[in-house]
């Protein structure tokens, strides 16, 4: 028996799972590294080793060795924009993330993992729909400066997964048919997804409804206020919008289960703020709806935040009018991942190359 290995890398910890070619799940396991051991490495990249000795250490427990591997899969990295897909890893991207092209993050080294490991068994390394994906439509990306545009950040990985799924177990077509995907985590991701592709979307980090933790889209005139405020340097200010924003702002928690609580026991003002943050979902599901002219199939709430009852009937109320709503809690990364290496091997799909799918046009 054959396996593929997919790797999720975290920034304290290592996401691993086995799969046999046949696609049973054989393992999963979070791998939780010494948080002041990395610390002390310069670079995020610089952490490749440490984790692929806890990676070895998991196959060797599972008697699984380097020559049982059919390929490897590892979470995509902030490479330069490119379209969704299946991507065969060669070194123009490993030199890209080492590189920091798009910046420094833990995913950034799922692909240089999923290649060392696999050059040592001879197999092929892959990335599925890395967050740096970009399959925005031309009219997506203006705004009302020449010269600068509305750029994709977005939970592609999961977006897709769980919409395979649902057309799997609905009988949609996953490439014919339109969805509107919210993925709703700690950030956000809202948009349509047209035959398969994601032709428009909030940045997770930069804009859309307010989350737990971002801050969402500010009116221009917030935003110069606290720019201009003297209290913040650039990073400082991101970390704010980013980290300590939406519920934790409003409420100090970006745990829904606490929020939930406070409402549950008088708190207006939690109340209010759980439906305003509704009430922006909503909208922008709405402005997704617009986008597909009202050709939707089905609405597909993912993420955390779609175990939430609560949350998504209040959400629901505003958008069942556009499509059915369906829930597909928490996430399917690893599966997803799995996924797409599983559709090269089977011949279903062919392999992207990075270097040719860049849009070169944005660097």
């Amino acid at each position: 028996m054959k396996y593929v290995l997919v790797i999720n890398p975290g920034s304290t910890s290592t996401k691993i799972a086995i799969y046999s070619t046949e696609s049973m799940e054989i393992h999963t396991e979070v791998v939780e590294h010494n948080v002041e051991a990395l610390k002390a490495f310069e670079h995020i990249i610089d952490q490749s080793e440490v984790r692929r000795e806890e990676i070895i250490r998991v196959l060797r427990e599972k008697k699984i060795g380097k020559e049982d591997l059919a390929c490897v899969v590892g979470r995509g990295g902030l490479l330069r924009p490119i379209r969704g897909g299946t991507y065969l890893v060669d070194m123009d991207i490993v030199n890209d993330l080492k590189a920091s092209v798009q910046g420094e993050h833990a995913s950034n080294l799922g692909p240089i993992l999923a290649k060392e490991i696999a050059d040592e068994a001879g197999v092929e390394a892959y990335i599925v729909d890395p967050v740096a994906c970009d399959e925005m439509d031309d009219v997506a990306r203006f705004t009302g400066l020449k010269g600068e545009e509305r750029g994709s950040l977005a939970h592609y990985l999961n977006i897709k997964g769980v919409t395979r799924k649902v057309c799997e177990e609905e009988g949609f077509s996953f490439y014919e048919d339109n969805f509107i995907v919210a993925h709703l985590g700690g950030g956000f991701s809202i948009g349509p997804l047209k035959k398969g592709r994601l032709v428009d979307v909030n940045n997770a980090n930069h804009g859309g409804p307010f989350s737990p933790e971002r801050v969402g889209t500010l009116p221009l005139g917030i935003l110069v206020k606290y720019a201009f405020s003297g209290e913040y340097d650039k990073k400082s200010l991101l970390r704010k919008f980013q980290r300590s924003a939406g519920l934790v702002s409003h409420l100090g928690t970006s745990d829904a289960r606490e929020v939930e609580r406070m409402i549950h026991d008088g708190d207006d003002y939690a109340a209010k703020v759980y439906e305003a943050m509704a009430y922006q979902i909503a909208k922008e599901i709405g402005a997704s709806a617009a986008v597909l002219k009202g050709d939707v199939k089905a609405i597909i709430m993912t993420g955390g935040l779609a175990y939430s009852s609560m949350l998504m009937g209040m959400v629901e109320e505003y958008v069942k009018f556009i499509a059915p709503v369906l829930r597909v809690p928490g996430e399917l990364e690893m599966k997803s991942l799995y996924e797409g290496a599983r559709r090269v091997l089977s011949g279903e799909e062919k392999p992207l190359r990075y270097r040719e799918e860049i849009l070169s046009e944005k660097f």
